[in-house]
């Protein structure tokens, strides 16, 4: 799966959340998505895949999510026996960074994940 791919299907399967695709190469580290929930909260989300237990970030975007908190989410799509889709919060940053997959998420799995996200 690539992250495009990736991106498509959870916009499909997500269909109470509004999503825009951001893709800046003049402010890095900015996430992959501008999302709003239902309930009209913003969010971003940064979409990554891994096949192992770590979580590639860039320098960039550990300082986004260092500075910007509230609101702000990795969701890491794994390979079948990693448990699929997690959901981990900006705030928590430097620990994923360090625990990759041994960091308990927020939520796993796709509907769990949408259920967090909706109810911000």
């Amino acid at each position: 799966m690539t992250e495009a791919n990736f991106y498509k299907n959870i916009k499909k399967k997500w269909k109470s959340i509004s999503f825009i695709r951001i893709e800046n190469r003049a402010l890095l580290g900015t996430p992959d998505c501008l999302c709003q929930n239902s309930n009209g909260t913003f969010f971003t989300l940064e979409l990554k895949l891994t096949k192992v237990n770590s979580v590639r970030l860039s320098p960039h975007q550990i300082s986004f999510h260092m500075k910007h908190k509230k609101n702000t989410f990795v969701l890491v799509a794994c390979s079948p026996d990693k448990g699929k889709v997690r959901l981990y919060p900006g705030q928590r940053i430097l620990e994923l960074v360090d625990l990759g997959l041994k960091l308990e998420p927020l939520a796993c799995g796709l509907e769990a994940c949408a259920s967090v996200l909706e109810s911000l």
